[in-house]
């Protein structure tokens, strides 16, 4: 198992949450799991450099000590879309470098879980989006659907632009960062219109609540 590329319908879906409860579910099949957040936006300036939350979540969820700047090579302060934040800084992103990282990283990790930024078309620079990255690892992929109106359109369209690529949805996991009435509607219309599986009903978590808990593969 080389790992998983977790992507979602949106910015703001809860795929840190996801790819967290992800890694330590793998973990407790007993593997050695690492996390990966290849392009960052939206990082706070430390003594050690640029950080950011998302990539230290998975940093701090892995049980393989990796350098800060390996699971996150590219970091950048402005919330803003990362191939804008780049140009501002006059940074290129370069895939064949995170591809090398990706690597490093395998060979001494049973299994990597990849978080791309925001949703799956999301530039990366003037000539590749996260959709390329994806394609260059060759991962299965995992799809967080944040379950709100408006998400069965996000949802079904990135499932099929998933599909396009070749690349296996491996399936996706409906998480819930806001309360919804019609959860379940909305949860049953997709498993009725996605072919891959649900891996998970994430409800918005509380006090010591874990996504792991309500997440199989």
């Amino acid at each position: 198992m080389k790992g998983f590329f977790v992507t979602g319908t949106d910015t703001g879906v809860g795929k840190t949450q996801i790819s967290v409860g992800l890694m330590a579910l793998l973990q407790q099949q007993g593997l050695i799991v690492a996390g990966m957040k290849p392009i960052a936006s939206g990082c706070e300036i430390t003594v050690k450099g640029l950080r950011n939350d998302d990539a230290v979540q998975l940093q701090q969820q892995a049980n393989i000590d990796l350098p800060y700047e390996r699971i996150n090579p590219y970091a950048f302060e402005a919330a803003i879309a990362p191939h804008i934040a780049a140009k501002q800084v006059d940074v290129e992103i370069d895939l064949d470098g995170i591809v090398k990282n990706y690597q490093r990283i395998q060979q001494d990790s049973d299994c990597i879980i990849v978080e791309g930024a925001g949703g799956w078309f999301v530039p990366i620079n003037t000539q590749y989006t996260m959709a390329d990255l994806a394609l260059r690892l060759q991962l299965p992929i995992i799809l967080v659907v944040d379950i709100k109106l408006g998400c069965i359109n996000h949802a079904l369209l990135t499932v099929q632009a998933i599909e396009s690529t070749g690349l296996i949805l491996q399936g996706w996991v409906a998480n819930h960062t806001q309360e919804n009435e019609q959860s379940s509607e909305i949860i049953d219309t997709l498993k009725h219109a996605i072919s891959a599986p649900c891996l998970g009903n994430v409800p918005r978590l509380v006090n010591k609540q874990k996504a792991v808990d309500y997440l199989h593969l």
